[in-house]
């Protein structure tokens, strides 16, 4: 259940987060949503992914973090094991609220029942005593503002890889050190013979938006499925 609430220093003016990392804060999740305006960085540490929501019909991003329901393996003694940490995951508990109107004004709410929130009177504060945002809220901020305007942003994105039926779905099995088998079903990733006989006139027009480049990203993170089992073996050895 979730307890959304307009942040403001009357009612939250002692708010307290906790930043850890880990299971009993919410980390425990085994993908993420991402967008492309961040794949350069994402793409440096995670396997991003596509997948297709069943009821719209519509791609979404996910960077994978484990291979299983709840499974988080950049999750390590409370901190987040990975230097870039994607935006739907930095931001918590802390999203972009905004009236159902064209020109509605986005505003920071909180989930007021996340267990980030701090019943202990320990944490980072979110206002200071003058009722000012802290720095840690101002970077929360930005990073929100950066994360909806991506994702506005995103739809074109997504529409351009149907446009040029550029995702296929794919199976991945993996099977550990322990001989213990993971399988990823349900997912998509670009398509690349397809991408390679692509015309000159789509591959200008993917080139101009920008898409083109982020398409290789999603191809080059697939290298961290290496690095991913790698974290799975010293999970299951203990290490």
């Amino acid at each position: 259940m979730s307890n959304h609430a307009v942040l403001n220093p009357a009612d939250h003016g002692e708010l307290r987060i906790d930043t850890a990392a880990s299971a009993e804060l919410g980390d425990n999740v085994m993908a993420c949503a991402t967008v492309p305006a961040e794949f350069r960085s994402v793409q440096a540490h995670y396997p991003i992914v596509l997948r297709r929501d069943l009821a719209t019909g519509k791609l979404e991003a996910l960077a994978l973090l484990g291979f299983e329901t709840g499974e988080n393996l950049f999750l390590r003694s409370g901190r987040w094991d990975a230097p870039y940490r994607p935006l739907s995951m930095a931001t918590r508990p802390f999203l972009i609220g905004r009236a159902p109107t064209p020109d509605g004004v986005g505003q920071v709410h909180v989930d007021l029942d996340h267990p980030r929130i701090s019943r202990t009177g320990e944490g980072v504060r979110v206002f200071d005593a003058s009722g000012q945002p802290t720095p840690y809220l101002e970077d929360i901020a930005a990073k929100l503002g950066d994360l909806d305007h991506a994702h506005r942003e995103s739809a074109d994105f997504f529409a351009a890889l149907d446009r040029y039926e550029l995702a296929e779905s794919f199976t991945l099995e993996v099977t550990l050190d322990d001989g213990a088998k993971n399988s990823l079903v349900g997912y998509h990733t670009i398509n690349e013979e397809k991408l390679s006989t692509l015309d000159g006139a789509a591959l200008q027009d993917l080139m101009a938006s920008g898409h083109l480049a982020r398409i290789y990203m999603i191809i080059a993170s697939l290298s961290h499925f290496g690095d991913l089992v790698a974290r799975k073996n010293a999970k299951v050895a203990g290490g």
